[in-house]
């Protein structure tokens, strides 16, 4: 879904901290899928007793979170600008791997009127900044592979963790994201920002009403043509994400079509991931591309004929309660872009991607003006209250805002966040078990259960803003006028 705008801002940045290196976890610098012995292990850790259930855990309230922001490549300067916005930050401290990155976001800081933020930069500048600084939350936006290390580091230091998507890329680093955030009780959010989009969140409102009655059925991917960012010299920091691609034929990116789905089927919440089966096709594209480039441009040499990914990835998960959902992945065929939002149920079905929005209770979709009175009485609370100026704000559409006003709400009123740990750690392991079962002819998996039991009783996803939705907007100009704007 996104603009053009986007897109072009895409290809101006490259992402930010840490080009690979010595000291990346492991996933990252092999190219196996888990071993059996892994899987096992990672499996009997599930049967081992909870330290203590982060769902539903309400910190102590934080009046001024104090924010520091790893990586200002990519996604990292469009973090920064949304939280200038809201009430109650203060934002200290700016890393990247490169000085004048840090530089050009702490303009984004100054122009909106705050003081200037303190800068790090070089290999191990985001140690050095979580060391001298008391950040209450530490927001990573850098390489997948990073994301680990950079949440366990900032929990162990007393700091709340909230990082881009996935969080991690082994079952092992699952784990201990799982038992760190448990022992530390900090939370460890993944900024899976699909969860808050509108109608993902009308649809999760829809759905737990029972407009669709006992859903049975869900779909949720990430196709999206990234050709040209993937091959782009001036793209993703030491072309990490095309090594990526590179190296692991599993499903990457999972989490943008899985976590609104997982949330309608109250995934960790009342039901939970059992097994997947996942296979993939033949790379048709990604080899042919590189050695296009190489025949021209000696750059692209080192990347012909690595075992690149199939174009197109799907998986199919059963639940404990006999429900299943479908994930695919591709970032490579020219396909328009799409995440596959549908969720199907004994009265009824709801589906978007690609558009448009679509609900039936029948062998029809239902007409454009009975969807409006759909979204007239279902859309949630968080979008009554804050989605205009979301959209004014921006993000993929306004989701990005209300994903990052909401994750502060939650931390200065002391409430639960949407996303906790096990979210995190369910979703993300998808990554290596698809792997594991596209090596193996597309064999089942276990998936690991993160909450160890918990799941039976957690309670929902809150849609309401009960005990919160107190924290302001400010700054933000409404048709034409630069004014103050407050939501209280």
């Amino acid at each position: 879904m996104m603009s053009s705008n986007r897109r072009n801002f895409l290809r101006q940045l490259a992402v930010g901290t840490g080009a690979l290196a010595a000291g990346i976890p492991s996933f990252a610098s092999s190219p196996t899928a888990p071993s059996d012995r892994e899987l096992r292990q990672a499996l009997d850790q599930s049967n081992k007793q909870q330290r203590f259930n982060m769902s539903g855990y309400a910190a102590p309230k934080i009046d001024k979170v104090r924010i520091g922001f790893i990586g200002q490549g990519m996604r990292g300067p469009g973090a920064v600008q949304r939280m200038s916005f809201i009430d109650g930050v203060e934002i200290v401290a700016l890393c990247d791997l490169l000085p004048e990155r840090a530089t050009k976001s702490n303009k984004i800081v100054t122009k909106s009127g705050r003081p200037a933020a303190k800068e790090y930069s070089g290999q191990n500048g985001w140690k050095e900044m979580i060391d001298k600084e008391k950040l209450d939350l530490v927001y990573i936006t850098t390489p997948w592979e990073w994301h680990t290390p950079m949440a366990l580091y900032a929990m162990e230091h007393g700091a709340h963790a909230a990082s881009e998507v996935p969080i991690a890329l082994t079952l092992e680093d699952c784990w201990k994201l799982v038992e760190t955030s448990e022992r530390t009780k900090k939370h460890c959010m993944m900024l899976e920002n699909c969860c808050y989009d509108f109608f993902e969140l009308l649809t999760l409102n829809m759905a737990r009403q029972g407009m669709f009655g006992e859903l049975v059925h869900a779909e949720g991917a990430y196709i999206h043509d990234l050709r040209d960012l993937n091959f782009s010299k001036t793209g993703y920091q030491n072309m990490w994400r095309l090594r990526m691609n590179g190296k692991h034929k599993a499903n990457l990116y999972p989490t943008h079509g899985l976590g609104p789905i997982a949330q309608c089927l109250d995934i960790n919440r009342g039901d939970k991931m059992d097994y997947l089966v996942s296979v993939a096709t033949n790379d048709f594209m990604m080899n042919n591309i590189a050695k296009e480039r190489a025949a021209t441009d000696p750059f692209y040499k080192e990347f012909v004929d690595l075992p690149y990914r199939g174009n197109m990835s799907t998986t199919t998960i059963k639940t404990n309660k006999g429900k299943t959902m479908m994930i695919q992945h591709d970032v490579t065929s020219p396909r328009p872009y799409s995440r596959i939002h549908l969720i199907s149920g004994t009265k009824g079905v709801a589906s978007k991607w690609p558009d448009p929005e679509r609900i039936a209770f029948g062998h029809e979709w239902i007409k454009e003006e009975e969807l409006k009175k759909l979204y007239d009485q279902y859309t949630p609370e968080i979008i009554r209250k804050i989605g205009d100026l979301a959209k004014q704000v921006g993000g993929h559409g306004g989701m990005d805002f209300m994903m990052d006003w909401r994750l502060i709400d939650c931390l200065r009123n002391g409430l639960p966040l949407d996303q906790d740990v096990y979210d995190a750690a369910a979703w993300s392991c998808i990554v290596p078990l698809t792997e594991k079962s596209i090596a193996n002819r597309g064999n089942s998996v276990d998936v690991p259960d993160f909450t160890r039991g918990s799941w039976k009783t957690n309670k929902q996803v809150e849609l309401t803003l009960k005990g919160g939705g107190t924290t302001g907007v400010i700054g933000v100009e409404k048709k034409g006028e630069s004014k103050q704007l407050n939501v209280h």
